[in-house]
């Protein structure tokens, strides 16, 4: 029992360290991503005529992106992950699984699987993410998706992890609610040409930060996990080593009584 409460306790440790360098990286890419929506708000505010296929619907099938775990021992941070995906899939989705015991999960209950290979949420990095969005992007305008989702897990707080979803594409309105350019602006390129390349850049992004932000989730996770086990290890040795003491006690009397006995026969 001493060895097991040394394991999880290493364990949460470990969880806590990961925890910190996912949630600041996570941190960091919203800056990034926030001058991405800029710019693309700005270009599409100063075009009076400015449309973008990214706006419409496609006609293909629905294309989820589900990013979950890798291992176990983490409570139960993938199952709420997998439950609130299946609870919002439509039945013609298509899925990008992405995590170890995600790809498993879904593999298993036989959905269609657009891409597989992402099995590793802990080695996803920028540029993986940037490929992927650029992927994606070509066939939603190739009409293959009629629309892109992400679901994710956001760490609320060191104790709170939350499943979400973000509505990708098609884009929405950017003009509606925003202030007209007071004068219209000229781009190198045109306006539409410039605002489609900045696109899977953006949406990029948008997955980075969506892997990062859950994988802080699942060690957050882990870390409550492995604490809870090692207060449950620590309650468990205390036990143990009031029963070990009560009958090495019990026995100790044993002993006397019969000594005692023996002497006064």
């Amino acid at each position: 029992m001493q060895s097991t409460r040394q394991i999880t306790k290493a364990m949460e440790l470990v969880a806590s360290s990961k925890l910190r360098a996912a949630h600041e990286r996570a941190l960091n890419n919203r800056k990034y991503f926030s001058t991405l929506l800029d710019a693309m708000n700005h270009i599409a505010v100063s075009t009076p005529a400015f449309t973008t296929k990214y706006m419409r619907e496609g006609t293909g099938n629905p294309l989820y992106v589900i990013i979950g775990g890798d291992r176990g021992l983490a409570g139960g941070y993938n199952m709420n992950v997998f439950r609130f995906a299946q609870e919002r899939l439509p039945d013609n989705a298509v899925l990008v699984p992405v995590g170890k015991k995600t790809v498993e999960h879904f593999a298993s209950r036989q959905w269609p699987l657009e891409i597989d290979e992402l099995r590793a949420t802990a080695e996803m990095d920028s540029g993986q993410c940037y490929t992927l969005a650029r992927v994606l992007c070509e066939g939603f305008l190739k009409g293959n998706y009629s629309h892109l989702r992400i679901i994710y897990t956001k760490v609320d707080s060191l104790l709170s992890q939350t499943p979400h979803m973000i509505e990708v594409l098609p884009l929405s309105d950017f003009k509606s609610g925003a202030e007209p350019a007071r004068t219209e602006m000229l781009f190198e390129g045109g306006a539409g040409s410039l605002f489609n390349n900045i696109v899977p850049e953006y949406i990029g992004s948008l997955i980075y930060s969506a892997v990062k932000e859950s994988y802080a989730s699942e060690q957050a996770a882990r870390r409550m996990a492995m604490d809870a086990a090692s207060k449950n290890a620590d309650e468990m040795i205390a036990k143990l080593d009031l029963e070990y003491n009560r009958a090495r006690q019990a026995a100790i009397t044993q002993e006397i009584t019969e000594i005692v006995a023996g002497s006064e026969g």
